[in-house]
């Protein structure tokens, strides 16, 4: 019976979602520019493993090193990798916004 009431719930609510998504969907397969910022510091040499983006450390006023990721990439799957990457530096993520629509 749980089964059922969780599978009627997910339904509906995906339902929900598609339905509102669609009246202005955002394609996840093609170019998008990003911005970026981790907590921690990344040299500039290190821009081909982050997907070209350019980065751009800067030191807030009482806090860590922040650095901001943006530019341009080739789409979702990109993203992704360049998460990835900042995952296996060990760099804390603050922030992922896409700055086009």
């Amino acid at each position: 019976m749980i089964l059922v009431v969780f599978l009627r719930a997910t339904s509906v609510y995906h339902h929900y979602m598609m339905s509102k998504l669609s009246r202005n969907p955002i394609p996840f397969d093609q170019p998008a520019t990003y911005q970026i910022s981790v907590q921690g510091q990344i040299d500039p040499s290190m821009s081909d493993l982050l997907g070209g983006m350019t980065i751009s450390p800067a030191t807030m006023e009482a806090g860590p090193t922040v650095t901001t990721l943006s530019g341009e990439l080739g789409d979702q799957a990109s993203l992704a990798g360049v998460l990835n990457t900042l995952y296996e530096l060990h760099l804390t993520v603050l922030l992922v916004k896409r700055l086009d629509e």
